[in-house]
């Protein structure tokens, strides 16, 4: 077996077909096919099962997969360590976020570090947390800034951000011009939440877990895009991080409270597979981060 089929294999099992395979790796779907075929008569198993919905991987083939994820990373590791001996920082770095960190967080960071290390291939990626600690378990991307907590033992987490949340609303909206506002009165109105089961969700909910009113949720969305405009648009207000709403509350297009009482924050920390050998681009990523996070426009808040 060579490298070559194993990155074949990796990519039909990922894809779950060969037809997707065949267009992510930029090759014919018969070379493919082929490939695996010869893996698995020189391995004398079957890895993949094959039907007219695609392709599911059998127990060899689940080991398999495990052992080209490891065997991906290492030869990654190796390249970038045979690269540091020289002093040169080389190599490739994905980072990941949500929508939030990558329109308000990233560009100013990736801008600089782009500038700093032009001998880095650097990509970005944006999703939700669950399906961006899947690709960082699949080796897809190296780095990603998540919103906290992330339990998973497989991961390093560096915690670098507080977030502060505030209500946004459309400048015309009764509590326009509000410096904050109690929690009865927010649950008052129609909610724009993000989804159920997202880490800043369980912001909200906690939130309103203090009052027994029943909440009217207009919409949910993991969106900050689409919130703001729901909430420009009158159809109800929504706690959101202030990073998401400072241009528009500056332009008049939104209004912004706090809490009364209380200060609200989510965490957001780089996350990355736990592992002996951190990559240069990696850690180079972490160091730049780390010295600009306070000049960043989510060290901010509302004034007042």
């Amino acid at each position: 077996m060579d490298l070559r089929q194993l990155d074949m294999f990796r990519a039909v099992a990922d894809e779950g077909s060969f037809t997707s395979a065949a267009k992510k790796l930029h090759v014919s779907q018969s070379a493919i096919s082929r490939q695996v075929k010869l893996l698995e008569e020189e391995l004398g198993v079957r890895l993949l099962h094959r039907g007219a919905r695609g392709v599911t991987l059998t127990r060899s083939g689940e080991l398999m997969l495990n052992l080209t994820h490891r065997l991906s990373r290492e030869v990654k590791d190796v390249v970038a360590q045979i690269a540091e001996s020289h002093d040169l920082l080389r190599g490739s770095l994905t980072v990941a976020g949500g929508m939030t960190v990558c329109l308000h967080v990233l560009p100013r960071v990736l801008k600089r570090y782009s500038r700093r290390y032009p001998g880095v291939d650097l990509k970005v990626v944006t999703g939700r947390n669950e399906s961006l600690l899947a690709l960082l378990r699949a080796h897809e991307i190296d780095l990603a800034l998540l919103t906290l907590p992330v339990p998973d033992r497989d991961f390093e987490v560096v915690p670098v951000l507080k977030e502060e949340m505030v209500v946004v609303a459309a400048p015309n909206h009764p509590l326009a011009g509000e410096r904050s506002v109690d929690v009865e009165t927010l649950a008052s109105f129609p909610q724009i939440l993000y989804e159920i089961g997202s880490n800043t969700r369980r912001v909200q909910d906690r939130l309103f877990a203090q009052t027994d009113r029943p909440l009217n949720v207009a919409m949910e969305t993991e969106n900050v895009e689409i919130t703001k405009a729901m909430v420009g648009a009158g159809l109800g207000i929504s706690l959101i991080p202030y990073a998401a709403s400072a241009r528009e509350v500056r332009s008049g297009r939104l209004s912004v409270a706090r809490v009364r009482g209380q200060r609200l924050f989510r965490q957001a920390g780089w996350v990355y597979l736990a592992s002996e050998y951190v990559p240069p681009p990696v850690t180079a990523m972490l160091d730049l981060f780390e010295s600009m996070k306070t000049r960043l426009p989510s060290a901010g808040g509302p004034k007042g």
